[in-house]
């Protein structure tokens, strides 16, 4: 168990040998007796949710900049988690305080610049490129773990890479601000499970989304200051209540999901969001329905699948 403050996690979250050992050791816990059929109903759940909160997002930013939406979604969510866990007493005290803090920073950045994706590149894109986030897991984790990085992983990670010039389509299309946002919201949600499966060890759902929602509202009322903060109109309540939700939901559902199968079984379940996500934005937005995405999100989901059959799991981030 690592102790706050001890040398390997400092106060920004940084890793050591002792953490990398760990992380090894949790690779090594077999997978309980599975079940699909219960994982993908608890998926089917995430993607709804996914969707709902893209629409409200893109609804909230006609008003509110990405991190005052993230404040007063962090506020509401803290006020029901907060409720929760007054009904529903749990172990709030975090194992390691060091890994909180830095899963939430890299979660909470990965999510602004998804929620700044969704209002400047069509939503079909941003879901495709956010789906290179195992990619950027299989590249970071020699980083993070100290892993060796093999030439057949590095082989698949040039696969999707292709994926996203697909995707992009750089020289056919100009690339813009939302393009850099949608891979680098992949990198943020990448680190992002490299924690998470780390703390959720030790520590309960509850727990992680109780200490996430509480220090989210503070990194966002801080950051909201920048431009002069704005107070939301009647109008736009009620999305910010869907937003508030619907991440919650979403982060219960995957975490549930990934309790009942293992992410290898899991990871493929989510590709489902992209034809759900483009369909609504071809209904509500009428954005048009690329080939190219389709094409390069095969490409990428293609990269992701033979990875797992390397046997190399590829997760799936709360978001």
């Amino acid at each position: 168990m690592v102790k706050p403050g001890r040398k390997g996690i400092d106060a920004a979250g940084g890793t050591g040998a002792t953490l990398r050992r760990q992380w090894k050791q949790d690779a090594d816990v077999t997978q309980p007796d599975t079940q699909p059929g219960r994982a993908a109903l608890w998926m089917g759940g995430a993607i709804l949710s996914f969707t709902a909160m893209a629409v409200a997002g893109r609804a909230i930013q006609s008003e509110l900049d990405s991190f005052e939406l993230m404040f007063w979604r962090s506020l509401i969510g803290f006020f029901f988690m907060a409720a929760i866990v007054l009904a529903r007493p749990v172990r709030l005290r975090p194992t390691s305080p060091g890994l909180h803090l830095t899963r939430h920073m890299f979660h909470f950045a990965g999510q602004n610049l998804w929620f700044y994706g969704l209002m400047v590149i069509p939503l079909s894109q941003l879901v495709a490129l956010e789906f290179t986030m195992p990619i950027w897991v299989v590249l970071l984790a020699p980083l993070v773990l100290g892993e060796r990085l093999t030439t057949r992983q590095l082989g698949y990670a040039g696969l999707g890479f292709a994926g996203i010039l697909v995707v992009a389509q750089p020289g056919v299309q100009p690339l813009g601000s939302g393009h850099l946002a949608g891979i680098l919201c992949a990198v943020g949600f990448a680190m992002n499970v490299l924690l998470t499966k780390r703390i959720m060890r030790h520590d309960s759902i509850l727990c992680v989304l109780f200490w996430m929602t509480a220090s989210q509202t503070l990194f966002g009322l801080i950051l909201a200051q920048w431009g002069g903060f704005t107070w939301p109109s009647p109008a736009i309540w009620g999305w910010l209540v869907v937003v508030a939700m619907t991440g919650l939901s979403a982060h219960y559902a995957l975490s549930s999901a990934l309790g009942l199968a293992p992410a290898s079984t899991v990871a493929p379940m989510e590709f489902f969001r992209l034809p759900v996500i483009a369909l609504v934005g071809a209904w509500l937005y009428a954005e048009a329905l690329d080939p190219f995405v389709f094409a390069g999100a095969a490409v990428i989901f293609l990269a992701n699948w033979l990875n797992i059959r390397a046997g190399r799991p590829v997760p799936v981030a709360p978001r």
